[in-house]
């Protein structure tokens, strides 16, 4: 089950999403030609990467940010970039360019304490943006929840794209990382299960004062975060387009 895109347009030119896109790709093209280097990437990684007992004994802070900005592989890259670009711009448009930049590191940071919390004594680097990404999925869950969201479903040989509610999709995505938490030993490395789902909780949370500024419940049914037209109430429309009231049909000489 792959998002390929939302049914939620951005009335804004999402400039942090596209800077945070480019400053990904430009520092994994930095090092990726040295990844089969085994002494050089490992380097690399004890500098840069998340390393729990490390940060358990005070050292490498710093990395909490420096993580965010690192990749396994074309594919990791490729996914996390993908989220981003279909879940962020309207996150962005909502709060602001740089409220949305601030949002985005604190929602990566947090996710990697909790990683850290889960599994203090692994020696294991972990690097990507997943954490911080889906802080952004917490965000858009809480703020754009009925939005539409085309899946790339694989059933064996059934592939077909469909469209799904948000909190369809952000809620399996999330209930699959807590069960993969529960199913995994975080020292071991692999996906940091607890790192997406507690930064899809920091995103959520972070993101209540801006829902309830903008109506709470009430905010679900318009089309827009801001408050409408006095003369107009909209119901809530996936595409965020206002539902006008119909045309009667008078004929063709009478449009």
């Amino acid at each position: 089950m792959i998002p390929i895109r939302d049914h939620n347009p951005s009335g804004r030119t999402p400039y942090v999403v596209y800077l945070l896109m480019a400053a990904n790709v430009l520092i994994f093209l930095s090092y990726v030609g040295v990844m089969n280097d085994a002494r050089l990437i490992n380097r690399i990684l004890f500098d840069y990467a998340v390393i729990p007992a490390r940060i358990m004994d005070g050292y490498g802070f710093q990395t909490l940010i420096t993580s965010m900005f690192m990749h396994g592989g074309w594919m990791h890259l490729a996914g996390n970039l993908l989220f981003l670009w279909i879940f962020g711009d309207n996150l962005e448009e909502e709060m602001g360019h740089v409220p949305f930049l601030i949002f985005y590191l604190v929602s990566g940071i947090g996710a990697g304490l909790l990683h850290v919390f889960a599994a203090p004594a692994s020696t294991v680097p972990t690097i990507g943006a997943s954490g911080a990404i889906a802080g952004v999925m917490g965000g858009y869950f809480l703020l754009f929840p009925r939005a539409r969201v085309d899946i790339l479903l694989f059933l064996i040989i059934y592939i077909r794209v469909i469209p799904i509610p948000a909190f369809v999709m952000l809620g399996v995505w999330l209930g699959m990382q807590v069960l993969g938490g529960f199913g995994a030993d975080p020292d071991q490395g692999g996906v940091a299960y607890w790192a997406h789902a507690g930064g899809f909780f920091v995103g959520l949370i972070l993101c209540i004062p801006l829902w309830i500024r903008r109506g709470g419940p009430r905010y679900w049914r318009r089309t827009h975060g801001h408050p409408p037209h006095p003369a107009q109430e909209y119901e809530y429309s996936p595409s965020r387009i206002p539902r006008l009231p119909r045309k009667k049909n008078r004929g063709p000489w009478n449009p």
